[in-house]
């Protein structure tokens, strides 16, 4: 996904790869769907007169516009930002034009912790917190799916690292 194979150090390998929680489309999808019905019906009420053709070009470019804005760029960032962790890092790209990436090496990670809200818990997702030796010392990372099998693989992996253990297995 974000990192590929040929990048992976010798002994390193993919524990767990995603995206965030899918529940940052949904306001996304609904824009999409009311404004391409607002978009048809101000199509079929435009009344007949001397430009009704630039009214209706008005009318796409507009909605075209909108779903971009509201729909298509939140697509492309959700999809474009991406979480992988390995036995050695937690990568974290983000980005669509520019691509920003942060790594944050598993033996310098200090604490792990999440948060859920109740419709967080019904949805499988939540806030990951993790504190680690770095400059940046704490990385919030929100809508994170399955938080709790990331919470626990990543906990699993930072206490291999304490232990010397690096492939955890």
């Amino acid at each position: 996904m974000t990192l590929p194979d040929h990048h992976l150090t010798q002994g390193e390998r993919r524990v767990r790869s995603f995206h965030p929680h899918w529940k940052r489309l949904i306001v996304p999808f609904i824009a999409l769907v009311l404004i391409a019905a607002a978009t048809g019906a101000a199509l079929y009420f435009i009344p007949d007169f001397e430009y009704v053709s630039y009214a209706r070009i008005a009318v796409v470019v507009i909605g075209l516009i909108l779903l971009t804005i509201w729909s298509f760029v939140p697509y492309l960032q959700w999809k474009n930002t991406g979480y992988v962790l390995t036995t050695h890092r937690f990568t974290i790209s983000t980005g669509v034009l520019n691509k920003s990436t942060d790594e944050i090496p598993i033996a310098k990670v200090n604490t792990v912790s999440s948060d859920q809200t109740f419709p967080e818990r019904l949805l499988g997702c939540g806030t990951l917190t993790v504190e680690s030796a770095g400059d940046r010392g704490e990385i919030v990372l929100k809508d994170i799916p399955r938080i709790q099998d990331v919470r626990t693989d990543l906990f699993r992996l930072v206490e291999d690292a304490s232990d010397g253990e690096v492939d955890g297995r």
